[in-house]
């Protein structure tokens, strides 16, 4: 099996990190009792649907778990602390989220698809926040990290990481079949190279935080043949996907569970926080998978691509010091919400800039019921003006608050032009339909006035000034004129 490759480390000086024995104090009172910085664990899934593990992410919704998917480890994660259900991805499809996560904002703010004029090594990003908080972390980037975020990881501060993996990296194609590898989707590469970073840091006595971004399970279908014998087995899936896509997600269940493992047995579990998510939906319907069955992201409406629940809702976990286990939380979050959070776990005390939009969740994982968070907006915004980047394709808003989701639909032919406006209720289902579409003109208009206000103040992408490379823009400026012939 090829083992991935790690890059040297940046040596630094380092408070101890290891186990933690105040197990009724909140962990604030732990961390202050121990004088140990707490470890950060951050694990990223791609195209990882909202229903898509074996046990139910909402126990108020019945069918938001699978049948014949089975992700053990990962419902074994969330059992041991907060189940997010309502937890979002900042975007439905991979660059934005990636970015957006990396530098605390919403895509309004830092660019949607392929480059953007907002570049992170020149912002804050959470391996500075986490320095900032406390100069001894080492930071370590694993897996994918995004052929157009616009810079490097080493750029971004990290110390530690294993290149710049793209989709082809993870196998990019798109097909019915499912591959037989023995390293499908670099999962167990990606998983060696985080256990080795681990273990270093733990033989060196320095607390760390590591982003572990699988490739599975996008697009290609690649898996084990004994994984995938065990699926074709089981007969027809519950959804459109098909049995290999199946395999591929046990497969990178197996990989998360070789780092909770490896956290385990180095006896550091005490004082390390894990946190779970995907980058967005899963597609619709999968390459090869039965059409009649389903949705892949049933029961939520829409999938990859879509600002519907079914592209920006996603499995959300998070476990640690000082958080109850089998805990559920209705609230609203998103991936840009974890740059605050980190900050907060490492102690940071410093206010944060003004271009993060993100906000701390730590008094939701303190009190998931009751807690409350502060936000710099009063609510999420996902913002995807120009599906692919391509100018004139009308894209959607999005402002969610409390219960509601305001759908804002833009024209494709005039600019700053609303043509269609969608409220729902999403407090007792996360179906976006008849029965949860309300008529509130008063609500509507507020949430618009705060969503566009949002917005102009960060000169956010319109249909018409998209800057992406496939709109042929550079710089924030469209190219005009023809291109000079070589002479």
């Amino acid at each position: 099996m090829e083992k991935g490759r790690l890059l040297k480390t940046v040596g630094a000086s380092a408070l101890g990190v290891g186990a933690l024995t105040m197990s009724n104090v909140s962990f604030a009172e732990e961390v202050k009792i121990q004088k140990k910085a707490p470890n950060i664990v951050f694990i990223l899934t791609d195209d990882q649907g909202w229903s898509q593990v074996s046990k139910h992410i909402d126990p108020r919704i019945i069918n938001s778990k699978s049948d014949y998917l089975e992700t053990p480890v990962m419902d074994n994660l969330a059992d041991q602390g907060v189940r997010f259900t309502a937890g979002y991805s900042p975007a439905p499809v991979c660059t934005p989220t990636r970015r957006s996560i990396l530098c605390g904002t919403a895509t309004a703010r830092s660019g949607s698809e392929f480059v953007s004029r907002f570049v992170p090594k020149e912002h804050t990003t959470i391996p500075r926040v986490l320095k900032k908080a406390n100069p001894n972390y080492m930071t370590g980037h694993f897996g994918k990290w995004g052929k157009f975020i616009g810079s490097t990881p080493k750029e971004c501060g990290y110390d530690v990481d294993d290149g710049i993996g793209t989709n082809s990296t993870g196998g990019q194609g798109q097909s019915a079949t499912a591959y037989l590898v023995d390293d499908p989707k670099r999962t167990s590469s990606v998983t060696d190279n985080a256990i080795d970073f681990m273990q270093k840091q733990v033989k060196d006595n320095k607390p760390f935080f590591m982003q572990v971004s699988y490739f599975a399970v996008h697009l290609r279908v690649e898996t084990l043949e004994k994984t995938l014998n065990k699926y074709k087995a089981k007969g027809a899936p519950d959804r459109q996907y098909t049995a290999g896509w199946a395999a591929m997600l046990e497969d990178l269940d197996n990989g998360v569970g070789r780092v909770l493992k490896t956290i385990d047995d180095l006896k550091i579990s005490d004082n390390t926080f894990v946190v779970f998510m995907s980058d967005n939906g899963c597609q619709n319907p999968h390459v090869g998978g039965d059409k009649s069955r389903p949705q892949t992201n049933h029961p939520l409406i829409g999938a990859k691509q879509s600002l519907n629940e079914g592209g920006i809702r996603v499995p959300f976990f998070v476990k640690g010091p000082g958080i109850k286990p089998n805990s559920y939380c209705h609230t609203p979050v998103a991936g840009y919400d974890l740059l605050a959070t980190f900050y907060d776990f490492a102690g940071g005390k410093e206010p944060l800039p003004s271009d993060v939009d993100g906000a701390s969740i730590m008094p939701l994982l303190k009190d998931p019921e009751n807690g409350k968070i502060k936000r710099p907006l009063d609510g999420l915004v996902f913002h995807r003006p120009c599906p692919g980047g391509k100018k004139g394709k009308a894209g959607k808003s999005i402002f969610r608050t409390n219960d509601y989701k305001l759908i804002i639909k833009w024209d494709n032919k005039e600019e700053g032009k609303i043509v269609k406006r969608e409220l729902y209720n999403l407090k007792s289902s996360p179906v976006e339909n008849q029965e949860t579409l309300v008529s509130d003109n008063n609500m509507t208009q507020k949430m618009e006035t705060q969503l566009l206000a949002f917005l102009k103040s960060v000169n956010a992408e319109t249909p018409f000034n998209v800057l992406g490379k496939k709109d042929g823009k550079k710089d924030g400026k469209r190219v005009r004129g023809k291109k000079k012939r070589k002479k």
